[in-house]
């Protein structure tokens, strides 16, 4: 009889491990007597909330690719996108209606966190390139606390708001609700996918149908074949950047009305976004989507079951067993990852 390999009994484990979980969530919820309509509502929520786990771990990925660096100040891409468009919106700077006011600062606000992403390539990542992963890591968490600071000091330690978009076509102030099979869908939830959806064709579109993206695509397949091929790292670095921050951006425009904007938000997004792209194995695009969706659903149920204040808990307890039994990602091969 032949021995079982490591790798082999690596995925027994993981098997195992997702058959426990998935009893266990069922025997959790059986106590609070919770049915299909209940489970429902966790998963619908978990998908929002992993909808945004997704964009971040989308732009992490992106960096990670073409740089090697993991970009952990990406959180702060997010508080920005949500604070900026916040506080445009609220000076009311435009003469228009609501609804245009508020689509003028996304704008404003995408423009101004990408370029902030390109000075902080420019300016801190690209003097430092060929130093060492743990210390460009160190550098980019130091960026986003200098990022964080500075909008405390900025804004305040209050929050903001930015009104569901739904408001702007109805005559409510207060965004609709959906009920099918009595699950509760807010409209906003609704503008967080078809976002996300949006994001997502226009990105396939510019790696695969771009001179552009096809640059890009070959520095992160192999950085020195494309060198000798005329292409530039460095200016794919910096477009590296500038996507992950814009991205970053969107994400924290559309999650907006659904927890108003503080300056210390970027803090966790940015982290379970990290767990997102490590569930995804850290260097495919789709892979790290996916594992924003699994996690979000994954947490929030586990949540549901046990106690909401433990939500972040499982984020966590998710990595260390990814990064215990399936480290290549559990939707990425092991020579996918070998490669970087």
């Amino acid at each position: 009889m032949k021995p079982i390999s490591s790798v082999r009994f690596r995925q027994i484990i993981s098997a195992l491990s997702a058959l426990l979980l998935i009893a266990l969530i069922f025997w959790l919820g059986g106590r609070k007597n919770f049915g299909l309509q209940q489970y429902g509502q966790l998963v619908i929520d978990g998908l929002r909330g992993g909808t945004i786990y997704a964009l971040i771990a989308l732009g992490l990925v992106t960096i990670y690719n073409v740089t090697g660096v993991i970009n952990f100040a990406q959180g702060a891409f997010v508080m920005l996108g949500a604070m900026v468009t916040a506080d445009l919106f609220a000076r009311e700077f435009l003469p228009f209606s609501p609804g245009l006011n508020l689509v003028a600062a996304a704008i404003l606000a995408i423009l101004f966190t990408t370029a902030v992403g390109v000075v902080m390539e420019r300016l801190v990542i690209y003097p430092v390139r060929d130093a060492s992963p743990l210390t460009l890591i160190i550098i980019t968490v130091g960026v986003y606390i200098v990022i964080q600071g500075l909008a405390l000091i900025h804004w305040g330690s209050g929050a903001l708001k930015i009104p569901a978009f739904a408001t702007f076509f109805s005559e409510s102030t207060r965004d609709t609700v959906y009920r099918p099979f009595g699950i509760i869908i807010k409209a906003q939830s609704l503008w967080i996918w078809a976002t996300t959806a949006v994001v997502l064709i226009v990105l396939y579109w510019f790696f695969n149908r771009t001179i552009y993206g096809k640059a890009f695509q070959a520095s992160a397949i192999n950085r020195t074949a494309a060198r000798l091929m005329g292409i530039s790292p460095n200016k794919m670095s910096l477009l590296a950047f500038a996507i992950a921050a814009a991205v970053g951006a969107i994400a924290g425009i559309v999650l907006g009305p659904v927890t108003s904007p503080t300056y210390d938000m970027g803090l966790k997004l940015g982290l379970k976004g990290f767990v997102a792209a490590i569930v995804g194995g850290l260097v495919s695009a789709p892979a790290a989507v996916i594992g924003g969706l699994l996690l979000g659903v994954v947490e929030n149920v586990a949540a549901g079951v046990t106690k909401s204040g433990l939500k972040d808990i499982f984020a966590f307890i998710i990595l260390i067993l990814v990064l215990l039994y399936r480290p290549q990602g559990i939707l990425t091969k092991t020579k996918e990852t070998e490669k970087v």
